[in-house]
């Protein structure tokens, strides 16, 4: 018995409904998840705006703190500020109240010598110095005055003047007035030269000799002394070794005047050897040119100066000691 061959049926019933139930499980998957899911989503919107609701709340709470902390910083630095604005005053004051003090201790030590120094620093009087002094009705100033009683007893004077920008600004009026009352004691001398510290004349037409003495002459000195301002390095020692190069003569008195405040640099033992070099001492150690010094008390005002006047008044007090002559510290500018 021959057999048949079956056809194979692919779409055949049994397969459809297979087919059918398993898209249909699909479809009731695909129905339960979209039905789930908006509550989820949802859910979660709302869960996070409460979470970024709180940390806003956090940040503006933290920037209130932060801009509190702020003020606090300000105030605090402003605080510190002042505290050293305070210190530096104080340190200010301390140094200023240190310069005067040693100040007040070397005017102080040179007015206790005061008396000693014109005993031993008398220079000879010529005859003809007597003769003019016997004629005079002029009378020195008591041994108390604002120059130190300098005796009249040379015949020519030299004037070596500070010119420097805290001299003209301060001490200028005082200067005038204390010039005026050196060339009071002296009513006849033979010649007067006037230089600034840095040995540039006041009158360019007298450099390198004197200038004759006569009122007339006076006069314009001290009228030229009111705008009378070239260049100073606030250093008196340039001034006083031209001086003394140029106008040191073994048959002459000469009375050189130092009138400054300061003396910023250079060694004061370098300066006293370079002036004994040239202000050659005679028998019995007396000096044709004796050295007088007048300082003014302008540095007292500026505080980091201070070093400057110790060193200026140790410089000229070691000056006229060894060269005959007195130094006076001014203890004010009035």
């Amino acid at each position: 018995m021959k057999r048949r061959n079956r056809e194979i049926q692919v779409f055949s019933l049994s397969f459809l409904d297979v087919v059918s139930c398993g898209f249909g499980a699909i479809i009731l998957l695909l129905v339960i998840s979209k039905f789930s899911e908006p509550m989820v989503v949802e859910k979660m919107s709302v869960d996070l705006s409460g979470l970024v609701v709180e940390l806003e709340d956090q940040l503006h709470e933290i920037r209130g703190e932060t801009r509190i902390i702020n003020r606090k910083l300000k105030t605090k630095k402003e605080q510190l500020s002042n505290y050293e604005d305070a210190i530096a005053r104080l340190q200010g004051d301390l140094s200023s109240i240190r310069g005067q003090y040693k100040a007040a201790k070397l005017e102080l030590d040179s007015q206790l010598r005061i008396e000693q120094q014109l005993q031993t620093a008398r220079q000879s009087l010529t005859e003809e110095m007597k003769r003019l002094q016997s004629q005079s009705t002029y009378q020195p100033p008591a041994s108390d005055s604002a120059i130190g009683g300098v005796p009249v007893d040379s015949e020519y004077i030299i004037f070596i003047i500070d010119t420097s920008g805290s001299m003209q600004r301060y001490a200028w009026p005082l200067v005038r007035r204390k010039m005026a009352e050196i060339l009071e004691i002296y009513p006849h001398v033979k010649g007067i030269q006037v230089m600034n510290d840095m040995g540039d004349y006041m009158f360019s037409q007298y450099a390198g000799r004197w200038i004759p003495d006569s009122p007339a002459r006076r006069r314009s000195i001290l009228k030229r002394l009111a705008s009378w301002s070239p260049f100073s390095n606030s250093s008196p020692v340039e001034g006083i070794n031209s001086a003394i190069r140029r106008f040191y003569s073994s048959d002459r008195n000469i009375s050189l005047y130092v009138l400054g405040d300061d003396f910023s640099r250079g060694s004061i033992q370098n300066v006293l050897n370079e002036v004994e070099k040239n202000n050659k001492s005679l028998q019995g150690g007396q000096r044709r040119v004796r050295i007088h010094a007048v300082g003014f008390p302008v540095l007292f005002t500026q505080p980091a100066a201070g070093m400057n006047v110790a060193r200026f008044s140790a410089l000229m007090r070691r000056l006229a000691e060894e060269n005959n002559g007195s130094f006076v510290g001014l203890n004010s500018l009035q």
